[in-house]
Formats: structure tokens, sequence, C-alpha cells
């Protein structure tokens, strides 16, 4: 009984890596963006050297 329930829990792990592969790559066509925010950002920085 626990060595089937292993083996369930494998194969969904397997179809999740596998449905999750698919959608990184055919998200962009149904409209997905997964690029990160372009901005620039500047902070001052003060150096304190004596």
């Amino acid at each position: 009984m626990l060595g089937r329930l292993f083996k369930l829990l494998i194969y969904l792990a397997a179809l999740g890596f596998i449905v999750l592969v698919i959608y990184a790559y055919a998200g962009p066509f149904f409209g997905a963006d997964f690029s990160a925010p372009q901005t620039e950002i500047s902070t001052p920085v003060t150096l304190d050297a004596n």
C-alpha cells in the first residue's frame, strides 16, 4: 500500500513538472508575461571617509 502511494506521488510530481515546463514555454503565446519589469532605480550614496 505504501509503495503504491509513493509511486502515485512520483507520477504526480513528474506530471506537475512537465505541465510547469509546458506552461513556461507556451505561456507567452497565451498572454502570460514572465519578464521582470525594467525600471532604473537610482539611490544617492554618501561616503563617510576620513
